[in-house]
């Protein structure tokens, strides 16, 4: 089987503004980077748009009606001071919550072995009745929902390592022992959640790192907590919010990892998944600002699920 690549064009067209790192160029960068004998064999596919009913299982209805129509017919509207809102940002938001969904439904039919969903805006700082941090919908969240109710698999597992702790997905999975939610992240930094004492109901794993950490001490985190924590989870289901803003060249933090860490992290989650659940990973990208950087480490990441 293959690794399968959706997106859509409209997830060009969400733009915060010229002087935004969200920008329409990180989408262009990865989708660039793709392209090449090397990514010849990716199945490619244009995302869905997303029903209302998957994503209001993650979002309040209120809230999503809001966002919708909080989208301006011409010019630039923040929904907070981070995260502004376009002409293009609702399809494109339907579109990035409807691609992790489609992937969750072509992987779980064995119509692929795993998948990248290369959209944009990113989702995993929203929560469920609030938009922040660049982020929408929650994208992970409700791919991970999705594979519940619409395939009947019990646990499902989220592994975040963005730089930014993913409030949004834990405050989503936190009171629920079959949903399971990991994150690398670096701390002091925004949002401000993300301490190791935050667990859920045994279901959460923080691994905060502090300012300049590297390689080193991102791959520790992953061997010695946040991958046993997944094994030990079991899921039916893997999904990964793939942002690469942790990358020594990104602009927005103080870590030092490499492309070839996203490369090896995704490898060793990838393994996992074919212990326990027929080696069904879903990633779906979040941030990453420096597009050299976006570039490399989206190329790596795709190449290690290709391994597979």
């Amino acid at each position: 089987m293959t690794t399968l690549l959706i997106t859509h064009p409209a997830c060009i067209d969400h733009d915060p503004g010229p002087d935004h790192p969200e920008a329409p160029a990180r989408l262009k960068a990865i989708l660039s980077a793709l392209e090449g004998e090397a990514f010849a064999a990716l199945e490619r596919r244009e995302a869905p748009l997303a029903e209302r009913a998957q994503i209001e299982r993650v979002h309040d209805p209120a809230y999503v009606q809001a966002v919708l129509d909080a989208i301006p017919r011409s010019g630039r509207v923040g929904l907070d001071p981070d995260t502004i809102v376009s002409p293009g940002s609702g399809e494109a938001a339907l579109r990035a919550a409807g691609a992790i969904c489609g992937a969750v439904d072509a992987v779980v039919a064995g119509e692929a072995s795993n998948a990248f969903c290369a959209v944009r805006p990113p989702g995993h700082h929203a929560e469920p009745r609030r938009a922040m941090g660049f982020c929408l919908f929650n994208n992970v969240a409700i791919g991970a929902l999705h594979a519940r109710a619409g395939h009947g698999l019990s646990r499902v597992a989220v592994v975040d390592f963005d730089v930014h702790h993913g409030n949004g997905t834990q405050a989503t999975f936190e009171r629920d022992p079959d949903l399971f939610f990991a994150s690398v992240h670096q701390s002091p930094l925004y949002p401000g959640t993300g301490a190791e004492d935050e667990r859920g109901v045994g279901n959460i794993v923080n691994r905060p790192l502090p300012p300049m950490s590297g390689s080193r001490e991102f791959r520790a985190a992953m061997t010695e907590d946040i991958l046993p924590a997944l094994e030990s989870f079991a899921p039916d289901f893997i999904l990964v919010s793939a942002g690469f803003d942790a990358h020594t060249d990104d602009p927005l933090a103080s870590l030092n990892f490499t492309e070839e860490d996203y490369g090896w992290a995704t490898g060793e989650i990838v393994r996992i998944a074919e212990g326990c659940c027929a080696g069904r990973v879903v990633s779906t990208l979040e941030g990453g600002y420096n597009l050299e950087a976006l570039k490399t480490s989206a190329a790596a990441l795709v190449r290690a699920l290709m391994a597979a």
